[in-house]
């Protein structure tokens, strides 16, 4: 059976996003079909206004319907403790453990395989955005020089390593020490309710690694 070209245009651009294959495409598709006109409309405005209406934080990265996003123009959030990031999605993660902080997204992590090297991501806009910051000074005094954290949340896998150890050297080979700009990383280890017989080597010593204090 030779299924309709409007039918078949739609499965494949289904089939182009992740995690859905073939037959996942081919229900949707058919889903659709049989929502009401007047509904369909409003999904296919929908997708058109995601491209059209979202820009990027001309701060952060991350996305917006603004210049500047919600959380780089709260006054309440600490501007000089930035949280490196993958994604946007990285963001809405964090944002639910209640890090007063700010972000970068670099839209993606260093990638040899696939093409992607720091150019491709916005690591220079990171280095830019660290150099103003440590140029300004305090309003107590034009001596209080300001000291920046930036932390790095990136995924624990070789990419998002390699993203974190290249962006560490960048900015260290570019003269800013420890006592300016101090840079932490996210511990890794064993996730809540993990059993310790299931862990990789790796996790286990990562998690003997970033131990902390007990208190009863």
């Amino acid at each position: 059976m030779n299924l309709p070209k409007p039918i078949l245009k739609l499965i494949e651009s289904f089939e182009r996003l992740p995690g859905i294959g073939p037959k996942t495409a081919q229900r949707l598709t058919f889903y659709l079909l049989h929502f009401p006109q007047e509904e369909l409309q409003k999904f296919a405005d929908a997708l058109v206004d995601l491209k059209r209406e979202i820009k990027l934080c001309e701060v952060c990265k991350n996305v917006t319907e603004f210049n500047i996003c919600s959380i780089c123009d709260d006054s309440a959030r600490d501007q000089y403790t930035i949280a490196i990031v993958a994604n946007a999605l990285d963001v809405f993660a964090l944002e639910k453990t209640g890090f007063k902080g700010v972000y970068h997204v670099l839209h993606g992590v260093i990638d040899p395989l696939n093409n992607i090297g720091p150019e491709e991501i916005f690591i220079a806009d990171l280095k830019l955005r660290v150099q103003k910051l440590l140029d300004e000074r305090g309003f107590d005094s034009l001596d209080n020089q300001r000291v920046v954290e930036l932390i790095m949340a990136t995924n624990s896998s070789m990419e998002g390593e390699s993203t974190a150890l290249y962006i560490s050297k960048m900015l260290r080979d570019a003269g800013y020490g420890s006592d300016r700009l101090k840079i932490s990383r996210i511990a890794r280890g064993l996730p809540v309710g993990g059993d310790i017989e299931f862990a990789d080597d790796i996790t286990l010593s990562r998690a003997m690694e970033g131990r902390s204090s007990y208190t009863s």
